[in-house]
């Protein structure tokens, strides 16, 4: 699943092709969408702003209508030169929209709505969530505030899985956050300091805003994301991997140095 530093990132090539601009062109291939009547709802709008929370990416047009998207583990965002080949199949597309010699372009996108910007505020599943991992600055009373409203036996690498506590995190940075932090993804809340939760923030946040900058991918190597079997490059132990929480996420830690 794309984590907050690929959504900044698609945001970023995005907003020089679409911000201030009415798009020449919208158009909606996948079937689900033909009947929502976009293109002409959107016509002639143009596009405020394009922003992000986590992992929700925000297409802001003129009139009070937004175009949120949620990429889950299927989508993707790409923006191409007109005339540029695709690198994904043309028939997975779900949103095209042209301007100034681009096509910016949603590919499987699980979570596509044209929504109001009120609904933006005060929808749940959006109102709810926590604080944005990459907003400057970040909102470290508010973090705490929500990780100790939690359930204090939560292991503390599932709760930083957890958007409405906080927002952009996913599987990969929360194993390397814990490593980083020394911290053990297993250890109830109830055991883990103020000081020790926002270290595992800050292990990583730096690195997410580069590759929310530059690109994902960019960053250091991994710590121990994937490295399941082979030496912890801190202290030499095998890393393990085990699946943790309700949806069973894999969780890649170090049983020598994470204690």
């Amino acid at each position: 699943m794309p984590e907050g530093d690929a959504i900044a990132y698609a945001a970023r090539r995005i907003r020089p092709v679409l911000e201030g601009a009415v798009p020449d062109e919208i158009a909606t291939p996948q079937p689900r969408h033909r009947m929502d009547r976009w293109p002409e709802r959107l016509e002639g709008r143009a596009v405020r702003s394009v922003d992000t929370h986590g992992k929700h990416l925000f297409l802001r047009f003129e009139g009070d209508l937004v175009l949120h998207s949620h990429l889950r583990m299927t989508g993707s965002w790409r923006v191409y030169r007109a005339g540029e080949r695709w690198r994904r199949s043309p028939r997975r597309a779900w949103l095209v929209m042209r301007a100034r010699g681009h096509e910016v372009v949603e590919f499987d996108g699980p979570v596509l709505e044209l929504m109001t910007e009120s609904r933006t505020r005060f929808e749940r599943r959006l109102g709810d969530l926590g604080p944005d991992m990459l907003a400057e600055p970040f909102d470290r009373e508010r973090f705490l505030r929500r990780l100790r409203e939690d359930d204090p036996t939560r292991g503390i690498g599932d709760a930083l899985l957890d958007q409405r506590i906080v927002a952009g995190i996913g599987n990969m940075w929360k194993a390397e956050g814990c490593w980083g932090a020394g911290v053990d993804p297993w250890r109830p809340l109830r055991e883990v300091s103020d000081a020790e939760a926002v270290a595992t923030i800050e292990a990583v946040r730096p690195r997410m805003l580069e590759s929310a900058e530059h690109g994902p991918g960019r960053h250091a190597g991994h710590g121990v994301y994937n490295r399941a079997g082979r030496p912890c490059p801190r202290c030499g132990t095998r890393v393990r991997a085990r699946g943790q929480g309700d949806d069973n996420r894999t969780t890649f830690w170090c049983p020598g140095c994470q204690g």
